[in-house]
């Protein structure tokens, strides 16, 4: 398994646990507010970067 299917696995795994034990909106702002302040806290040169390398791979 890639370290990137285990991160996937880990995070469906989270999110299930999150379901189970908050209720859907609170479960909902930290599924989508961790990435957000992750990529939030990029220098803008990183996040540059990163909008490059995502729109490369779109077109393989």
């Amino acid at each position: 398994m890639s370290k990137n299917a285990k991160v996937a696995a880990g995070g469906v795994a989270v999110g299930l646990i999150l379901l189970i034990w908050l209720p859907w909106w609170a479960a909902l702002l930290i599924v989508l507010g961790v990435p957000a302040a992750a990529y939030l806290t990029l220098d803008p040169s990183q996040r540059r970067r990163l909008r490059g390398t995502t729109r490369r791979e779109i077109g393989r």
